[in-house]
């Protein structure tokens, strides 16, 4: 039998098999676990770290906000305020920690018609300690054909890469508001008034 350079058969008219799972097939079949009820709690030296619980904030020109009352009893209270950068940041470390989110259409229309302000956006984040970038749409989305704009999704994907590696920022995506919500919960606990402690929780994390 004739084989090509796979060692599969060379058969003109026989699709190759498929070694991985399709992206879509796995995000139709997935079932995400229920948040833990509490975040990972840092040690040092085997003692655990007592940092006061932050305020959330969310931006309020944030016209889809993402719903966080589910992780309440992670932060001493929830607010809306005007920030002058991003969508969800941490009482008293505006300075410091940034969350900016983007739905799918947003994010094109971001890189596209309002490029150079979105741009200018991220270069001011990279100068935060703590600065992301949440997606709320899954990165096989953003790779596919959109209804509702003309543009290549790979020009979108594109200027993804180029703004990790030319600012920094890194990016995060998500299938859901229902992830987005942990995901931006999650990140800003380390943006608490003591020291360090965003570090100390990195290291519990990574074991």
């Amino acid at each position: 039998m004739n084989t090509d350079w796979r060692g599969w058969p060379a058969n003109e008219h026989q699709e190759a098999p498929t070694l991985i799972t399709s992206p879509l097939e796995w995000q139709m079949t997935a079932a995400p676990v229920s948040a833990p009820r509490i975040p990972v709690v840092a040690e040092r030296g085997g003692t655990q770290l007592k940092t006061p619980k932050p305020v959330l904030l969310v931006d309020t020109r944030e016209q889809n906000p993402l719903d966080c009352s589910r992780f309440a009893g992670w932060f001493a209270g929830i607010e809306r305020k005007a920030l002058q950068l991003g969508d969800y940041s941490i009482e008293g470390l505006e300075g410091e920690c940034v969350v900016e989110r983007k739905d799918l259409p947003d994010l094109v229309h971001s890189l596209t018609t309002e490029r150079s302000v979105f741009i200018s956006r991220l270069r001011r984040m990279a100068g935060y300690p703590y600065r992301l970038l949440v997606i709320t749409a899954a990165l096989s989305q953003v790779k596919s054909a959109y209804t509702f704009a003309a543009v290549d999704p790979n020009r979108i994907l594109q200027s993804l890469i180029a703004v990790l590696a030319g600012t920094g920022v890194p990016f995060l995506c998500t299938e859901t508001h229902e992830l987005a919500e942990e995901v931006v919960a999650s990140y800003l606990l380390p943006g608490s008034p003591l020291p360090l402690a965003g570090n100390e929780r990195s290291r519990a994390l990574l074991g």
